[in-house]
C-alpha cells in the first residue's frame, strides 16, 4: 500500500510539472506574440519640404490712348430681278462702279477685300400664302483707309456711284503691335513699383523677378455705323467725320522674390 502510494504521488507529481511546462510554454508564446504586435514599426524619415523662397504677388496696367490714323468701311452693291441672273448682273454692274471709283481715289487691291456676297429669294405674304416678290443679290467689299483725310471723300463717292448701303466703319491703329508692346512695357514698371511698395511695407527689398505673365484685356477699337440710301448724285457737301482716338490697355501679373 505504502508502494503504491508512493508511485502514485511520483506519477502525479510528475503530471503536474509537465502540465507546468507546457502551461510556462503558452505564457510565453503569448508574451512573444504580445510583444511582436506592441513593437512599432520604425518611423520613416521626415521628408523636409524644399524651402521656398518668399515672393510678392502685383498686378500693373497701363492704359495708351493714340489718335487712329487707319479706318475700315464697308461698302455694298444690291441687284433686284425675278431671276437670279438678273439681280446677280445688277449687283455686279453696281458693284463695279463702286470699285472704279474706289481706284479713282487711288485705292488699289491691297485695300480692297470682300467681305460677303448673298443671293436669296424675297416673298411676300398675301392671305397667308408666300409668293416670290424678286431675288436680291448683295455684295460688300471692306475699304482700308490709310490717309483719314480721304475718308469722306470715299463715303460720298460710294453714295454717288450706286451703294446700296455704307456701314460697319471702324477706326484702328496702323501699328496696333507696337502700341500693344509699349503698354505692356509700362505696365511690368507699374507692377513693380507697387511690389517695391509692397516689399518696403513688409521691411524686404525686392529680388529678382521670378515670373511676369500678361493678361490680354485690350478692349477693341470703337466702332461706328452710318448709312446711306442709293442716290443718283454726290451727297451734299461732304460727310463729317470725327476719327477720335484709340485706347490701348495692358495688364500684367508678376511674382518677385523677396529678400
Amino acid at each position: 500500500m505504502i508502494g503504491s502510494g508512493s508511485r502514485a504521488l511520483k506519477s502525479g507529481a510528475a503530471s503536474a510539472i509537465v502540465n507546468s511546462v507546457h502551461a510556462l510554454r503558452w505564457v510565453g508564446l503569448q508574451s512573444s506574440l504580445l510583444i511582436l504586435v506592441m513593437i512599432p514599426a520604425a518611423p520613416a524619415r521626415a521628408q523636409t519640404p524644399p524651402s521656398s523662397e518668399p515672393v510678392v504677388v502685383a498686378q500693373g496696367e497701363a492704359l495708351l490712348t493714340l489718335p487712329a490714323d487707319r479706318a475700315y468701311v464697308q461698302i455694298g452693291a444690291e441687284g433686284r430681278g425675278s431671276k437670279p441672273s438678273d439681280a446677280q448682273r445688277i449687283a455686279a454692274n453696281a458693284m463695279n462702279g463702286i470699285l472704279s471709283a474706289l481706284k479713282t481715289l487711288g485705292f488699289g487691291a491691297d485695300a480692297l477685300q470682300t467681305t460677303s456676297y448673298s443671293l436669296q429669294p424675297e416673298y411676300d405674304f398675301v392671305s397667308g400664302e408666300r409668293r416670290l416678290r424678286d431675288y436680291v443679290a448683295r455684295n460688300v467689299v471692306e475699304v482700308r483707309v490709310d490717309d483719314l483725310a480721304r475718308l469722306p471723300d470715299v463715303l460720298d463717292d460710294a453714295g454717288a456711284s450706286g451703294a446700296a448701303s455704307v456701314s460697319g466703319l471702324r477706326f484702328d491703329l496702323k501699328d496696333r503691335s507696337a502700341a500693344e508692346r509699349e503698354a505692356l512695357r509700362l505696365a511690368v514698371q507699374d507692377g513693380m513699383t507697387r511690389a517695391q511698395a509692397m516689399a518696403t511695407g513688409a521691411g524686404k527689398a525686392l529680388g529678382a523677378i521670378v515670373r511676369v505673365q500678361e493678361q490680354r484685356t485690350s478692349p477693341p477699337s470703337p466702332v461706328f455705323q452710318t448709312a446711306l440710301a442709293s442716290a443718283g448724285g454726290r451727297a451734299a457737301p461732304s460727310t463729317p467725320i470725327e476719327s477720335g482716338e484709340i485706347q490701348v490697355r495692358a495688364e500684367v501679373t508678376l511674382s518677385v522674390a523677396l529678400r
